[in-house]
């Protein structure tokens, strides 16, 4: 019996819609498809459409209750990233964000925000051998009133949004790394 190419386009259809329903293989088929968006760089905002952050009162506490004010951000080049790790865009771009900080996390803030609890985040974290830290909301600042996630916003050293990014994306990309190359001058 000869299956024609439309039986077989069906079948695989169907094939791959059943194994999009299955939780423990959707997740990974997103995550997959997730990291051929994130191999694209975020653009950097034209300078006369760039946003300021006016108010830098925010308070950030990390898993031991430490605060962080970004307060103490002002005036330095500063990468924020809002993420979760039930995400897929999330998961596919942590890796580019891990490689970015590895390498500027002496010369840049690097500002990750989850709204899970630290248990959660920290079995994430080891399991992948993430090093960055990580920040739960201690209050609500209305300039970071994020409605997607990932969602990355890299500031210069007055407070400009230079790149404000919803979805994933390559953070290690030659363009970020000289970006942020230009904003430490």
């Amino acid at each position: 019996m000869k299956i024609t190419k439309s039986k077989r386009n069906n079948i695989i259809f169907l094939i791959v819609f059943a194994v999009l329903l299955i939780p423990q293989t959707r997740k990974p088929i997103q995550v997959f498809l997730q990291k051929g968006l994130a191999l694209i760089s975020p653009p950097v905002i034209n300078e006369n459409k760039q946003s300021s952050i006016t108010d830098y009162n925010w308070k950030l506490k990390n898993e031991s209750g430490t605060i962080l004010n970004f307060e103490d951000t002002k005036e330095k080049v500063v990468l924020v990233n809002f993420w979760a790790t039930w995400c897929p865009p999330c998961i596919a771009e942590m890796p580019s964000l891990q490689k970015l900080y590895n390498d500027y996390n002496n010369k840049i803030e690097f500002v990750f925000v989850s709204d899970e609890s630290f248990k959660t985040i920290n079995s994430f974290l080891e399991k992948n051998n993430y090093t960055f830290k990580v920040y739960n909301e201690a209050s609500k600042s209305e300039f970071f009133n994020v409605r997607g996630i990932p969602r990355t916003l890299l500031i210069d050293k007055e407070g400009k949004v230079v790149i404000d990014k919803t979805g994933a994306a390559n953070w290690n990309s030659d363009s970020v790394r000289q970006t942020i190359d230009d904003l430490l001058k």
